[in-house]
């Protein structure tokens, strides 16, 4: 690429990400809004509402109360006992979070027509009083508000069972307020439905008002915003937390005001709350924690034991906190509650005066910080170094980040800092890209010159630290991988040196590769022995799990690799496997003429043992303790404590397991078990272990304790002769 088109891609770069972000500032697709929701919900989870007392309270059908008053539904006799005893009690306001669609079959009357009961025994049940007309009776001498569900299409007619679109006015009674409108009408913004399924005629009649229960949570089942009004077949109506404001203060107007041209709902007043609202007629809830005096049980209020205290003048919501009548919600704080208890957290925000908002000039904010944040991170990106441009991005980004935060602890707002965050990281990354397209194009063509001869990390890091080539080592904490092929020389024997050479050649490829793929350097290849080093020349922190991932894949191919030769008839070899870590001394040792980088210390020797000790055991892998440290999800089983000839301390050395291993050897647990009785000396010892090698002739462990043991040796210490 020219220079001259780089400089012209180098000033049209940074608009992209730019654009690219208020493109989805706009849009707002679902991933984002995701995003963007999953971080209000941590601002959530990091601060909680404080919860303050405020004049609402649940009355809670729970479990208890379930089991001393009776299974649900009660008849309409008892829920009219509930509502006077809190009439009598003075509650503002009773919201029932329950719909009371059906007639109460526990009415005389329901009960002679269900039972088809005719003379006098009808009559009479006739002539007691409805259970219905009782509960609507109590309501008209008292400040209820019934809930009605909403719902998107169709709905039946529990009468007839005739499915038809109903009418506002045919579901619900003559409304006892009326909407003013300040701006245009909100219809068109908010959530549109069909149809209802509400109270009976008489009650929902005697009731003071009448509240939609529906919710509309987020893709991800989440309750994140409370609605105030719906529209319902073209008319707007309340929801239960709205009317049971309105007739807690025995108002009669809404009063809706929009924002303007095609951006909403502000606000909704209900007498003396001016209450902020998203464009859909919604309030964003901030959740408090558990809080157990939110809750009072029914049957408390009907055995009258609750203090008149304690509902004078209450707004009370009666919902369900049991478990069997499934009225359950997750919440931003990651648990699940009772869909009335989202009803009342937001009547306690509205009456605290604390409510989330997302202001009108949020959206300007956010796409000023776009453009701004963006084209500064770009340019800085293209033309500064590295370090300038990664701080300047991690500067803005944490303005960004930490002001939402700020908005949000400190005045309640929802600021979106999410997507002028990926602008950012977008702008930084396509600059940075750009920047340095040219040096690496060069240092490429290096590295691919080197790394025929030196290991590609090394390469890299040579490039990076030019002054790293002076000689001299350091200290440092590495891990080593060990590999070396069984009777490759009698194979050279035995075939044509230059087929035999070949092969080698593509083992030996295949094998470094893995290693590269890993990170790992090459420390050295000695004819058909391999050694790979971890953690240097670039001190790599999960160094352990490294090095065994790439044994584990080394011995997959290398058992792969002979089994398809072996099959051609060529007798190549099983590859055997050291692995170990430790600290070491790294660096460039030789002098003016030569120099070679690798690793010196009892480490390095360890890990070649541990190769050659698969030789003695029977195994092909065999990995210390050092290494298992850092590789806490590795599938392994022990060997023993080895104690290598010319040593003085014994190392614990394990075999890593795979899918073949475990279908051929003993099962784990056995082998574990046996392996505990040994290391505690136990006298059972030797019987599990003879019974694995009878039972998996094929587990080299198995059978090398169980002869060890048969010798009459004790423990899991495995002294080695030879090397």
């Amino acid at each position: 690429m020219k220079s001259t088109s780089l400089k012209h891609l180098g000033a049209f770069l940074p608009i992209i990400p730019v654009v690219l972000g208020l493109a989805l500032l706009l849009t707002d697709p679902l991933p984002l809004q995701a995003l963007r929701h999953n971080l209000f919900d941590q601002y959530q989870r990091w601060h909680p509402r404080e919860y303050t007392e405020v004049p609402v309270r649940i009355i809670d059908i729970d479990e208890e109360s379930l089991a001393r008053v009776g299974q649900w539904p009660w008849p309409r006799t008892r829920l009219a006992e509930l509502v006077d005893k809190l009439n009598a009690a003075g509650v503002a306001a009773i919201g029932f979070d329950v719909v009371l669609a059906e007639a109460d079959r526990t009415s005389p009357r329901a009960m002679a027509a269900l039972w088809s009961l005719r003379g006098a025994l009808r009559s009479a049940l006739e002539n007691l009083p409805d259970h219905d007309q009782v509960l609507a009776q109590s309501l008209s001498g008292a400040p209820v508000v019934l809930g009605f569900i909403v719902q998107r299409g169709k709905t039946q007619d529990s009468a007839t069972g005739d499915h038809a679109t109903a009418t506002p006015a045919a579901m619900l009674p003559a409304r006892p307020f009326r909407y003013i409108s300040s701006g245009e009408q909100p219809g068109r913004w908010l959530h549109r439905f069909d149809s209802a399924i509400s109270a009976r005629p008489e009650l929902a009649k005697a009731a003071q008002g009448n509240g939609a229960l529906s919710f509309v949570p987020d893709g991800d089942g989440v309750v994140r915003r409370v609605p105030l009004v719906l529209q319902l077949a073209g008319e707007p109506v309340p929801t239960l937390v709205a009317e049971t404001l309105r007739v807690a203060q025995g108002e009669r107007n809404y009063v809706l005001k929009t924002q303007g041209s095609d951006i909403g709902l502000e606000e909704l007043r209900i007498g003396q709350f001016r209450i902020p609202t998203t464009a859909e007629g919604e309030i964003w809830v901030h959740y408090s924690r558990e809080v157990a005096s939110r809750y009072l049980p029914a049957w408390k209020v009907l055995a009258e034991t609750i203090p008149g205290a304690m509902l004078d003048g209450q707004l009370v919501v009666i919902g369900s906190s049991a478990e069997g009548l499934m009225d359950l919600r997750f919440s931003p704080l990651g648990r699940i509650m009772p869909g009335v208890e989202a009803h009342a957290q937001a009547l306690e925000q509205i009456l605290s005066g604390h409510i989330l908002q997302r202001p009108g000039w949020a959206r300007s904010v956010e796409s000023i910080a776009i453009i701004v944040g963006g084209l500064a991170i770009g340019f800085l990106a293209i033309r500064a170094s590295a370090l300038t441009a990664a701080g300047t991005t991690l500067i803005l980004l944490s303005v960004v980040l930490l002001g939402g935060w700020y908005g949000f602890r400190e005045h309640a707002l929802l600021l979106n800092t999410v997507t002028p965050a990926l602008t950012f990281a977008s702008a930084f990354v396509l600059g940075s890209l750009l920047h340095h397209f040219i040096s690496e194009r060069e240092q490429r063509r290096i590295r691919d010159v080197f790394s025929r001869y030196v290991s590609p990390n090394r390469v890299r890091y040579l490039v990076d630290h030019p002054e790293a080539m002076e000689l001299g080592g350091c200290r440092q904490e590495c891990s080593f991988v060990f590999t070396d092929l069984a009777g490759f020389t009698t194979l050279m024997e035995t075939i044509d040196p230059g087929e035999a050479v070949s092969l080698l050649n593509a083992y030996l490829d295949q094998m470094i590769g893995i290693a590269f793929r890993h990170e790992g350097t090459l420390d050295r290849i000695v004819g058909d022995a391999v050694a790979i080093m971890f953690s240097a020349p670039v001190p790599q922190a999960d160094h352990r799990s490294r090095a065994l991932a790439c044994a584990l894949e080394m011995d997959a191919f290398a058992s792969d690799y002979a089994a398809e030769l072996n099959a051609r008839g060529v007798a190549f070899g099983e590859t055997r496997l050291g692995i170990h870590s430790g600290e070491v001394t790294v660096g460039n040792f030789g002098g003016s003429t030569i120099a070679d980088y690798r690793a010196l210390g009892d480490p390095v020797n360890t890990a070649a043992r541990l190769e050659g000790v698969n030789k003695q055991i029977g195994t092909r892998i065999c990995v210390s303790e050092a290494t298992l440290s850092g590789c806490p999800e590795a599938l392994v089983r022990p060997v023993g404590r080895l104690l290598l000839k010319g040593k003085s301390q014994a190392v614990q050395v394990f075999e890593p397991l795979d899918g073949a291993r475990l279908r051929k050897y003993a099962p784990l647990e056995e082998y574990r078990a046996a392996y505990r009785l040994m290391a505690n000396e136990t006298p059972t010892a030797a019987a599990a272990f003879r019974d694995l090698a009878m039972h998996y002739p094929d587990d080299p462990l198995a059978a090398l304790h169980h002869r060890r043991l048969a010798e009459g040796s004790r423990g899991d210490l495995v002294v080695l002769t030879e090397k």
